[in-house]
């Protein structure tokens, strides 16, 4: 998996409320965006540049991120991003800490290799799961999950439970369906016409 370098800069957290408001609009007058790490054995409160993150946002990639605060590195996934509602303007990012001996648990977009069965007899491709949610220890995650459809057959569909990656344990449902190649009305129109045959 692709690894996303950034800078962050250690905060101070204001014990009331008011402050802290205060604190959080100044930091965001600096381009700067409020972020907090958890998962270590403290939790740090930190700034990250809106200019830095652009790469890391706004993306299909998923990436571990090498965090430096204060000339530390630390390993990190994005586990949240609270945007504005109205400008999309981001507010607030939460970083995992993740180890290389324990697993996380993370959603990996899914890609789709081959030529269906049922493509070819006319139906038509969906995917339904753009992303799927994997645990696996970091070393160990892919930057996209492969699946190969060739011999998917017309209106059959694909579940979490017909997929096994090596390495990854999948937390979907394991009747979620993944994708499918569904009849198209031209297709139906060919089956009736060959059925009166």
């Amino acid at each position: 998996m692709k690894t996303f370098s950034l800078e962050g800069k250690e905060r101070a957290v204001a014990a009331v409320s008011a402050d802290r408001k205060r604190a959080l609009k100044a930091l965001r007058k600096e381009k700067m965006i409020p972020a907090v790490m958890y998962g270590g054995e403290e939790v740090i409160h930190l700034g990250v540049s809106v200019e830095a993150v652009r790469g890391l946002v706004y993306t299909p990639e998923v990436f571990l991120v090498e965090l430096s605060v204060n000339g530390k590195k630390k390993m990190a996934v994005v586990k949240d991003i609270q945007f504005q509602p109205v400008t999309d303007e981001i507010l607030h990012i939460d970083f995992l800490e993740i180890f290389s001996d324990k697993p996380i648990i993370i959603e990996i977009p899914v890609v789709l290799e081959g030529y269906a069965e049922g493509v070819k007899s006319g139906g038509k491709l969906i995917l339904q799961m753009r992303k799927l949610k994997v645990k696996a220890r970091y070393d160990n995650l892919p930057e996209k999950l492969v699946i190969n459809v060739e011999h998917l057959g017309l209106g059959k569909t694909m579940q979490i439970g017909d997929i096994h990656i090596e390495g990854l344990e999948l937390m979907n449902a394991k009747n979620a369906v993944v994708c499918a190649v569904q009849l198209t009305r031209a297709a139906r129109g060919a089956q009736a016409v060959a059925a009166t045959k």
